[in-house]
């Protein structure tokens, strides 16, 4: 079952970002990953929003979300996210088919 990663944020330095994103994508990727959807000013719709960027990433399951997410290289880079911007990050279980 695919499980979906939903992160939040409001960018803080704007130049960590950058470089968090650089190295970022190629670790998703080696993992399974894919990027489903990026907005740093999404329509909101209902409610207040503290953390305007929005990131959805897509892994086929949670052991791969967990292998990326606990991999050497990702952790490595996870300190520019997290000294660059505030925010969530969640993981969604994705629909089983009926």
């Amino acid at each position: 079952m695919s499980v979906y990663v939903i992160a939040q944020g409001k960018i803080e330095n704007r130049g960590l970002i950058d470089q968090y994103v650089a190295k970022v994508i190629p670790t998703i990727e080696s993992h399974q990953g894919r990027i489903v959807a990026f907005d740093e000013e999404p329509e909101v719709v209902e409610g207040p929003i503290e953390h305007p960027r929005t990131v959805i990433l897509e892994f086929p399951s949670m052991t791969a979300f967990h292998a990326w997410y606990d991999s050497p290289e990702y952790q490595e880079i996870l300190p520019l996210r997290l000294k660059s911007t505030r925010g969530t990050l969640i993981v969604a279980k994705g629909l089983t088919p009926s």
